[in-house]
């Protein structure tokens, strides 16, 4: 009974419950991603170097003999899953950079008080004055 009262301690902390929504969106980030490489950007580099379809790519190590398939290295894929990293990598960057950013602002806003008006420093003066005669 202990190790339940434990387990639903842990559940319910905040963090858990964070990662388990952060795990869930990147899922579907991912998708977006590979979706976006797959779709777009692949099709248009394959373009530029003369229509090539990376997914095609492949090194062949054996040919097919009768009911035997090739034996082939699909480096075309492999590619595709570098640019699909690099750009997960780069939106990540991206937006860690913005929350910086937006950290530093209310920092840089407190970090500087307002400068005291003439009549502040002229009575701050007086009541300097005053303490030192007493």
């Amino acid at each position: 009974m202990n190790m339940l009262k434990d387990f639903k301690k842990f559940v319910v902390r905040g963090n858990v419950v964070d990662l388990a929504v952060a795990v869930i969106i990147g899922g579907a980030f991912g998708k977006i991603v590979s979706s976006f490489v797959g779709d777009i950007v692949m099709p248009l580099i394959g373009k530029l170097i003369g229509k090539v379809d990376f997914k095609t790519l492949k090194w062949v190590l054996e040919e097919a003999v009768g009911d035997q398939p090739e034996v082939a290295v699909y480096y075309g894929n492999f590619i595709q899953n570098v640019v699909d990293f690099l750009i997960v990598a780069l939106v990540i960057f991206i937006v860690i950079q913005i929350i910086e950013k937006i950290k530093r602002k209310p920092e840089a806003v407190t970090a500087a008080p307002a400068k005291p008006t003439e009549e502040v420093v002229l009575l701050t003066e007086i009541r300097d004055l005053l303490r030192s005669k007493n």
